[in-house]
C-alpha cells in the first residue's frame, strides 16, 4: 500500500533518515528539471534494496523503469539494458538514425553486427530524454555489480552525462564490488545502523517478550546489519527468546543469514499459502 505521507516512509527505514533525505532531494531536484544519479553501496543485507523501495514508493507522479542485474545474465551484453529500456521502445523512432540504429542492433531488432556503444549511450540518454518529456522520470537499478559489463557501461555513461532533464537515477552496488564502471557518479555508502536504531528494529519485528541479553547479542553479532538483525533471531523459540540463549555459531554472518533463508524456504508452507503466487506485472512506461 502506497504511504503519501514522507515522514511516514521515512519512519519505515530505521536509522535512516539522512540517506533518506538524500533520495528526497534527487527527486525534489528531478521534479523541478535537474537530474542526477547515485550509487548506493553496502555490504549485503546493509539496506540498499530497501532505500531503493523507498524511491520508488516516494516517487509520486514519476514513470519508472527498472532493472535488476542477474548473475547467470552477465556474458549476455546488453541484457540488463533491456530490461531496463525495454517498455520505451515505442519512442524508439524518435532517435536520430545512427543513434535509433545502434540501440536496435543492440536489442537485435535489426540485422548487424555489434552496435557502437557510444551510440547506444547517446541514444538511452536521448531515449530517456523523450520519456521524461512530460514528466519525470525514475530509474532504478538493483544487483548493478551483476550487470553484463556493456549494460553497466551504458547505464553509467548515461548517468554521467544527464543534464536538465526530469531524470533520476539509482544504482545499488554490493560492496566489495565493482567500481569502475559508475566512477564519476555520486556515491552514498550504507553502513550498519547505530545500537539505538537496531534495538528499534528488532522491537518492530520481534512483538514478544525478548530478554536483554538476547537483543545485546543479536544487536553485536549482526553489527548493524539491519537483515541480520531481522533474520538472526528466526528458528529460536519464544521461551528461547524471552530466557536468553547462546548463538554458538561462527560461520561469517553473510552464511548465517542465508541459512536462515533456507531453513524457511525448506520448511512446508502454511495451508494458507500452499500453491503459486502470481507473479508481480512489470513497471510500463507509456
Amino acid at each position: 500500500m502506497r504511504i503519501d505521507n514522507p515522514a511516514s516512509r521515512m519512519m519505515t527505514l530505521h536509522g535512516r533518515r539522512r540517506e533518506c533525505q538524500t533520495v528526497d532531494q534527487l527527486l525534489a531536484a528531478a521534479r523541478s528539471g535537474r537530474s542526477g544519479a547515485l550509487v548506493v553501496r553496502g555490504s549485503p543485507g546493509i539496506g540498499k534494496s530497501a532505500l531503493l523501495g523507498y524511491a520508488m514508493e516516494s516517487a509520486s507522479g514519476f514513470r519508472q523503469a527498472r532493472a535488476t542485474g542477474v548473475q547467470s545474465e552477465m556474458e549476455l551484453a546488453f541484457a540488463g539494458l533491456h530490461q531496463f529500456c525495454g517498455q520505451m521502445l515505442g519512442r524508439l523512432h524518435r532517435l536520430p538514425g545512427p543513434q535509433r540504429d545502434a540501440l536496435s542492433a543492440a536489442f537485435g531488432l535489426t540485422a548487424g553486427g555489434a552496435p557502437d556503444r557510444f551510440l547506444v549511450g547517446l541514444a538511452v540518454l536521448n531515449l530517456l530524454d523523450e520519456v521524461a518529456g512530460d514528466r519525470p522520470l525514475l530509474g532504478v537499478v538493483e544487483d548493478a555489480h551483476w550487470l553484463d559489463q556493456a549494460s553497466a557501461q551504458v547505464l553509467a555513461f548515461v548517468g554521467r552525462r544527464l543534464h536538465a532533464v526530469p531524470v533520476a537515477l539509482l544504482f545499488a552496488v554490493r560492496d566489495p564490488g565493482p567500481a569502475a564502471d559508475f566512477a564519476g557518479i555520486p556515491e552514498l555508502e550504507l553502513t550498519g545502523l547505530p545500537d539505538a536504531d537496531a534495538r528499534s528494529l528488532i522491537a518492530s519485528a520481534i512483538p514478544g517478550r525478548l530478554d536483554e541479553r538476547v537483543r545485546d547479542r543479536i544487536i553485536a553479532e549482526a553489527q548493524g546489519n539491519p537483515l541480520a538483525l531481522l533474520e538472526l533471531h528466526r528458528g529460536l523459540t519464544s521461551a528461547e527468546l524471552a530466557g536468553g540463549f547462546g548463538l554458538t555459531a561462527r560461520q561469517p554472518l553473510t552464511g548465517r543469514i542465508e541459512g536462515s533463508f533456507l531453513r524457511r524456504t525448506q520448511a512446508p508452507p502454511p495451508p494458507t499459502l500452499a500453491g503459486c503466487s502470481r507473479p508481480s506485472p512489470p513497471v510500463a512506461v507509456p
